[in-house]
């Protein structure tokens, strides 16, 4: 099984090279002027360039027109889309075959019905976020810095594989990926933003740092017990 971590919301070439050498695997970048973290199509594709062969670079898209989605990706040159907003399976489906990219669906959770949007999209996106659903006052369809009940995951397909969003930060995340880990036996990453932040779209290093070393050894933790339990699943080394 493999274990993917990805910083979302980099802004500055010091935090992108400080979330490439703590080992990031996958690095985002925000366009939607409505977060603090939005970056403007030239920073973008510099920190997209800076990051070339280094970790996957994802740009974070919401209800995107055509046009602007392709002058993204014609600007940026981003390794993976991921949609963050309202996107049904079928436009979906449209902007891999615009872009020819794959594509990384978030879903909010709030509550056990939230989970049945999951099904729509298995097959469809090449990645799967679980992320916390905004509060209704939130303009901000991510980012806000909140958890949902991970005990909800338990009601997944085992078979499942999907990455977790929503209020992760270096203090909880080693009680988020044992938990995980152990029920559902298939996540494959974790995504975090405003958890490595000093203030609403600033990163900090060394907040990045610690995130990565505690959500690391959590998972090999984790890992290496369901080994000894006889289910042979080993982390890859961090």
């Amino acid at each position: 099984m493999t274990f993917l971590i990805k910083i979302c919301g980099l802004t500055t070439p010091e935090t992108m090279e400080a979330a490439l050498a703590a080992g990031a695997d996958m690095v985002g970048l925000v366009r939607f002027p409505k977060s603090p973290r939005h970056v403007s199509l030239l920073d973008a594709a510099n920190l997209a360039a800076q990051a070339k062969g280094r970790a996957t670079r994802v740009v974070l898209l919401v209800d995107a027109p055509d046009g602007e989605i392709m002058q993204t990706v014609n600007t940026i040159r981003p390794d993976m889309l991921q949609l963050h907003g309202g996107e049904s399976p079928a436009r979906v489906r449209e902007i891999k075959a615009l872009t020819g990219l794959p594509v990384m669906k978030a879903i909010g959770i709030a509550d056990r019905d939230d989970l049945s949007a999951i099904g729509d999209h298995v097959g469809l996106a090449d990645r799967i976020l679980l992320d916390a659903k905004p509060p209704r006052v939130s303009e901000l369809p991510g980012g806000n810095g909140l958890t949902f009940d991970w005990r909800l995951l338990a009601a997944l397909d085992p078979a499942l594989p999907f990455m977790l969003s929503g209020g992760l930060t270096p203090d909880n995340v080693a009680a988020a990926v044992p938990l995980i880990v152990r029920r559902e036996r298939r996540l494959t990453g974790l995504d975090v933003s405003s958890g490595v932040e000093s203030a609403p779209g600033v990163k900090d290093p060394e907040r990045i740092a610690a995130f990565m070393a505690a959500a690391r050894a959590a998972y090999r933790t984790a890992a290496d017990e369901m080994a000894k339990a006889g289910n042979g699943t080993r982390a890859r080394p961090a």
